[in-house]
């Protein structure tokens, strides 16, 4: 696969979408009661009652809606957190999804919980993909959880979804062994990232990053590889750091764009929006730029920001005009609008 990523067998339906930047992903609540050493949530979010349509922080069920047409979403992924530790609230979320999307938007969740009751009041809710995180100390001893009965019970899809620990191949492949005698149906292997809210943590344990431009786990990558290889009996994923930027974040950004995009925008090649922008009074930007016959739908106010955005090509043309600051400015089509690049056009 792309960005070093590889899979046997089937890959899961919630792996496909999101391969093609067509998911969603909705983070119920950050509240988690298992607390993993690796748990790569942001401090933002870590803890806290939140809850985010993938970058956007939503406070009702019509954002979260809105936020999945604007990527023209066909799936969501629903994380934490721990999803089950707000179970009404996530059960009443996927229903919400699938009255609005129909039944085929894919819904896949992940959770550390092992709680049978829960996943059944889950399935009922119409989850159609459970993706279970078990801590670490319990890899070599799944038996006795009672999976591998709920499963023959189940229509979910169901899998395993952790990360390659270095240290812990012994733990993985005992792990593997009973995801594949269980009857379960694919296990996910995820490259071991350093972020703001476990780098102490990794380091206290005497993880390193791999290389100068990455926050990926040394080792991560080459023990999971190594386990996707010699794993014959169940379908095993390994899904890279930079996968999730270079593919899967990428893609998304793009089909929010083809949807978001004003008349005014560029649309790059990565996916992000080009604009122009002046800084200054609006009613005398936008009256200059009347003056200049500039079409009304190639200029807009942008309140939020504070500014005035033209189109790029035409602000190129007249920025030694106005008596403005002007720039061409590049950022995210994402709900938090995150600036790449900031070109001026008039050099000081």
């Amino acid at each position: 696969m792309e960005a070093g990523s590889a899979h046997t067998g089937r890959l899961p339906r919630g792996c496909v979408l999101c391969r093609q930047g067509a998911k969603m992903v909705l983070l119920v609540s950050g509240r988690c009661s298992t607390g993993c050493f690796y748990c790569p949530l942001s401090l933002e979010k870590r803890g806290k009652d939140v809850v985010y349509a993938n970058e956007r922080r939503v406070a009702s069920d019509d954002e979260i809606l809105e936020e999945a047409r604007s990527i023209d979403a066909k799936g969501t992924g629903v994380t934490g957190g721990d999803p089950v530790a707000c179970l009404d609230r996530t059960t009443r979320l996927i229903r919400r999804l699938k009255e609005e999307f129909g039944p085929r938007h894919h819904v896949h969740l992940y959770t550390s919980s092992l709680d049978l009751d829960a996943f059944r009041a889950l399935e009922e809710a119409g989850l159609d993909e459970l993706r279970l995180h078990p801590p670490v100390e319990m890899w070599a001893s799944m038996e006795g959880t009672g999976l591998a009965e709920f499963k023959r019970s189940s229509r979910m899809r169901i899998g395993l979804e952790v990360p390659a620990l270095p240290g812990e191949k012994e733990g993985l492949k005992k792990l593997i062994a009973f995801a594949a005698e269980s009857g379960l149906d694919f296990v996910n292997l995820n490259e071991l990232e350093f972020s703001e809210g476990n780098w102490e943590r990794l380091q206290a344990r005497g993880m390193d990053v791999k290389d100068d431009v990455s926050s990926a786990v040394r080792g991560s990558e080459e023990l999971a590889l190594e386990l996707v290889a010699s794993s014959k009996k169940i379908p095993v994923h390994y899904c890279s750091s930079s996968f999730k930027d270079s593919v899967q974040l990428r893609k998304r950004i793009k089909r929010r764009a083809l949807r978001t995009a004003l008349p005014s925008d560029v649309i790059t090649e990565e996916g992000t929006l080009l604009k122009g922008v002046v800084e200054g009074p609006a009613d005398e930007i936008i009256a200059t730029l009347r003056e200049l016959e500039v079409p009304e739908e190639l200029f807009r106010e942008d309140k939020e920001k504070k500014r005035v955005e033209v189109a790029p090509w035409v602000l190129e043309e007249l920025f030694s005009e106005l008596p403005y600051e002007s720039f061409l400015v590049e950022e995210y089509p994402t709900a938090d609008r995150l600036e790449v690049e900031r070109e001026p056009l008039r050099p000081r």
